[in-house]
């Protein structure tokens, strides 16, 4: 099964840095993010990736021309013909083919460049700028167990303090601590479809999250799956910041890998 990764965007929120490269590729660790998020995909045995691109597209697929070089020890010996040898030469086991989508489409547009490369198979698909400790596995079953066009990987990222319920005369009805359900319920990603898809999806202009989710939505093809691990975001610089801490300490959450 193929992993669908939206890479394309301009990174406004977090332009201290996507002003050089494109968000996706802004590091953590040395690695960019959309490594650590193909390498939470390739724990669970998923391999091949399409990567929607744009705004400088062509900073990913260089890096990822040049993935040995970045992972390896390396001589340059200029005494024998500019001759350089790769010590240890590592890579992944993946299949990662990088599309040019255009530089302003619309993330349903970017979804619709690909869709030749995914065919007519079952497909996830996931934002480039966040990580997560998400089990891609029991997404996947859980998809295939309720027969609809869709899942989307949900986490409540509103509410981390006790609840009050009130009755409608003001008065408390009870006091508890927070349940998944509490707060606001965001989509995260980690989504998994059929290739129905791009059935809803009309151009470039297209918004993925408007028309085609609302419409699965409208004829009820659309499932949630409820994470309840750990989810984060990187649309500003604290946030990278933040990512950077925990990947230092070696407790990053998301590092289901070893």
């Amino acid at each position: 099964m193929k992993t669908v990764l939206l890479a394309g965007g301009f990174g406004t929120r977090i332009s201290e840095e996507s002003h050089l490269k494109p968000k996706p590729m802004i590091e953590i660790g040395n690695m960019p993010i959309l490594w650590h998020i193909m390498k939470t995909y390739s724990y669970y045995g998923f391999n091949e990736f399409i990567i929607c691109a744009g705004y400088k597209q062509e900073y990913i697929k260089k890096w990822f021309g040049d993935y040995f070089l970045h992972t390896s020890d390396i001589t340059f010996d200029f005494t024998n013909n500019n001759e350089m040898i790769v010590h240890n030469k590592h890579a992944e086991p993946w299949k990662v083919t990088v599309v040019d989508t255009g530089l302003n489409t619309q993330t349903g547009g970017r979804v619709r460049h690909i869709k030749d490369y995914v065919g007519d198979e079952t497909f996830m698909l996931t934002y480039g700028d966040a990580v997560g400790d998400v089990n891609i596995r029991e997404l996947v079953e859980y998809h295939k167990s309720h027969g609809k066009l869709g899942t989307v990987s949900v986490y409540n990222f509103g509410q981390n303090k006790g609840v009050l319920e009130i009755n409608s005369d003001g008065s408390v009805g009870a006091f508890r601590e927070k349940s998944d359900l509490d707060g606001d319920l965001i989509n995260i990603g980690f989504m998994v479809f059929e290739p129905e898809l791009f059935d809803y999806i009309s151009g470039d202009t297209i918004i993925f999250e408007q028309e085609p989710m609302n419409a699965l939505v409208q004829q009820n093809q659309l499932m949630s799956y409820l994470h309840k691990g750990y989810w984060q975001c990187m649309d500003t610089l604290r946030e990278k910041q933040q990512l950077e801490k925990l990947w230092n300490s070696g407790e990053a959450p998301w590092k289901v890998w070893e």
